[in-house]
């Protein structure tokens, strides 16, 4: 991968789509997933861009649907959830991969195992994928990879591992955050518009990928090689270059920056 240039993307011109990735994105990365909250400054944030996009914002993240709605209460947005596996569109129809589950399920108990054995490890099960996170046991990231290995060969074809910032995921192949920005692509309200996503991890080089083919916005959030053609240093800059884009749609809008906890 090329190293993404480091100067802050240009506001979008014309109509765009915006997706959005979540955590190290949106949110600062927490040690377990749940400890994670959205303050009322980004809660306000996502849902006027999504009123002056004319409901062209999807939230695109490793977090079930479920998860997601529950951080961001009130809003109904179109979500991919599990790296696309799961995925509600515009108009609220929900669209779910199909996969082998009934053997992820099954291994279940190797999973159990590992985190058994290394104290710290932390196991997220969502149902369509198990995630291991070792931020809290950032010694174990070798045992889990072999591990995960491991369990992905008696899996067989039907899945991945797929890495991220201190996690490691097996999940089931086929989809990922590229093929959920190209479904909603080829949906209203997004149909015709150009493409803007902001991820900060190697799962998110999939839809800068997809992004790029389309002659959009890729924008990289933090440090990192990636195929994304801009870059944001933090989390700080992204709420700050979205409140700018908001007052691109709405230049009414009395907006503020700042963090409304």
């Amino acid at each position: 991968m090329q190293c993404a240039a480091s100067g802050v993307p240009p506001l979008p011109e014309g109509e765009a789509a915006f997706f959005l990735d979540i955590d190290g994105t949106l949110l600062e990365i927490a040690d377990t997933p749940s400890a994670v909250r959205v303050d009322r400054q980004l809660l306000a944030l996502v849902q006027r861009i999504h009123e002056a996009a004319g409901g062209a914002v999807a939230l695109i993240s490793g977090r079930r649907i479920a998860d997601i709605d529950g951080l961001f209460p009130g809003l109904r947005l179109p979500l991919a959830g599990q790296h696309g596996i799961e995925r509600r569109d515009a108009a609220g129809g929900l669209h779910i991969h199909p996969a082998p589950l009934a053997e992820l399920a099954r291994l279940r108990q190797h999973f159990d195992d590992i985190v058994a054995a290394h104290p710290g490890l932390l196991l997220e099960d969502k149902g369509a994928t198990l995630a291991l996170h070792y931020r809290r046991a950032p010694q174990a990231e070798a045992e889990v990879l072999r591990a995960m290995t491991g369990i992905l060969k008696r899996l067989g074809e039907g899945f991945r591992i797929q890495p991220g910032k201190m996690v490691f995921e097996i999940k089931p192949a086929g989809k990922d955050k590229g093929t959920a920005i190209a479904e909603f692509m080829d949906e209203e309200p997004f149909r015709g518009r150009t493409p803007v996503f902001l991820g900060d991890d190697v799962t998110d080089e999939y839809g800068f990928h997809v992004v790029n083919a389309q002659g959009g916005s890729s924008i990289k959030v933090g440090a990192g090689h990636t195929v994304a053609n801009w870059r944001l240093p933090d989390v700080a800059a992204v709420r700050a270059w979205l409140a700018r884009c908001l007052m691109r749609l709405a230049p009414s809008s009395a907006f503020l920056e700042g963090n409304d906890e």
